[in-house]
């Protein structure tokens, strides 16, 4: 089997990091409209996940139990050059997406390479990634679907779905796959922005802190008190909130 299709972006008003993009089907398909109103409540469910570990999990989850063929999902998340499980319903499939990594070819690592959706229906006749194919097939693995997961600009990683029969994936199938991947990528980039702003509010706070504390001590102002911070952090070679935490937790004027 060969992969068709090529990129596709939605045109939007909104700001360019605030719209999604999603591969085209395995053969160019487009994702099936009706889907939309099928899976609002499970993207509402998705945005409620008090944190990403709960949400990769949960999108597995969905993806078995919406996606006809499924038998079992995982997700794998590019960190710098490396590919890394973070989600998975089973040891098993965790297993085969370690594999997967390790001979770095297979669905997952042609979908992240290509940014199409991935289909092979029957891995006894396969003959793309034969390495791969060979270790899934020793797992009990006879077809898969792999769909990859990014917004704009942030290449996230890919949604693997696996069947122990062959031919067990078919086009509507794909359309589920791929709109499920859009929402949870939207929740995914929801949930990494959301943490990087408790992070920044966290250290503005305690910078906040660290400053009043120079400021009473030294009668000086909030400017030179953030001076001497900066100055602190590049003696210590610290982050400049790693200094103003241990000032604002311990008192300690030694850390200037």
């Amino acid at each position: 089997m060969f992969v068709c299709g090529g990129r596709r972006d939605f045109v939007s008003d909104e700001p360019a990091e605030e719209y999604v993009r999603h591969a085209l089907g395995s053969c160019g398909g487009d994702i099936e409209v009706g889907l939309a109103r099928q899976l609002g409540e499970l993207a509402r469910e998705l945005h409620s996940k008090p944190d990403m570990e709960a949400l990769l999990q949960q999108i597995t989850k969905a993806a078995v139990d919406e996606i006809d063929g499924a038998e079992h999902a995982c997700i794998s998340l590019v960190e710098g050059q490396i590919v890394r499980t973070h989600a998975a319903t089973d040891d098993m499939v965790a297993r085969v997406d370690q594999r997967e990594s390790e001979l770095k070819e297979g669905p997952c690592i042609t979908s992240l390479r290509t940014e199409v959706t991935v289909r092979s229906d029957d891995f006894e006749t396969e003959e793309r990634w034969p390495r791969f194919v060979a270790a899934a097939m020793q797992e009990g693995i006879r077809s898969m679907l792999a769909v990859q997961l990014f917004v704009v600009g942030d290449n996230l990683g890919a949604l693997n779905i696996y069947a122990t029969r062959r031919n067990a994936f078919t086009e509507h199938d794909e359309s589920v796959a791929m709109l499920l991947a859009i929402h949870a990528a939207i929740a995914m980039r929801g949930h990494k922005v959301e943490s990087n702003l408790r992070v920044a509010l966290g250290s503005r706070d305690v910078i906040g802190q660290a400053k009043g504390i120079l400021m009473e001590r030294y009668k000086i102002s909030e400017a030179e008190a953030f001076h001497l911070l900066v100055i602190a952090s590049q003696k210590t070679h610290r982050k400049l909130r790693v200094v103003a935490e241990t000032l604002a937790t311990t008192g300690d004027l030694g850390v200037l």
